[in-house]
C-alpha cells in the first residue's frame, strides 16, 4: 500500500475526516478549531494522526489524497498526470 492509496482515508476516524476537510477547504487550525468546537491543539493533533496514517509530511499531498478519494479512483491513479485524452474523448 503507496502512502496516497485511497485505502489510507478508511482508518480515518470520522472526526479526523471532519477536521482534515476543514483544512483542505482552507481553514486555519485556529478557524477550524472554532468552526468544529475545539482547541487548535485538538486540532493539530487530529492532522498528525492524519499525516502520520497517510505517509504524506504536508497539505499538498493530503489535498491530493482528498481528490483521490473525491474521484472515486479505487487505485489513487486519476489518471491526470499522463498527458493522455480520456478514452470517451478520442
Amino acid at each position: 500500500m503507496g502512502p496516497l492509496d485511497r485505502r489510507v482515508l478508511e482508518t480515518l476516524s470520522d472526526r479526523e475526516r471532519e477536521v482534515l476537510l476543514c483544512v483542505l477547504e482552507g481553514h486555519t487550525y485556529s478557524s477550524a478549531a472554532r468552526l468544529l468546537g475545539l482547541s487548535p491543539h485538538t486540532v493539530d493533533t487530529y492532522m498528525r494522526r492524519v499525516r502520520a496514517k497517510a505517509g504524506v509530511t504536508n497539505r499538498m499531498q493530503l489535498l491530493r489524497l482528498a481528490m483521490i478519494d473525491a474521484l472515486g479512483e479505487g487505485t489513487g491513479d486519476t489518471g491526470l498526470t499522463r498527458g493522455h485524452a480520456h478514452p470517451d474523448r478520442r
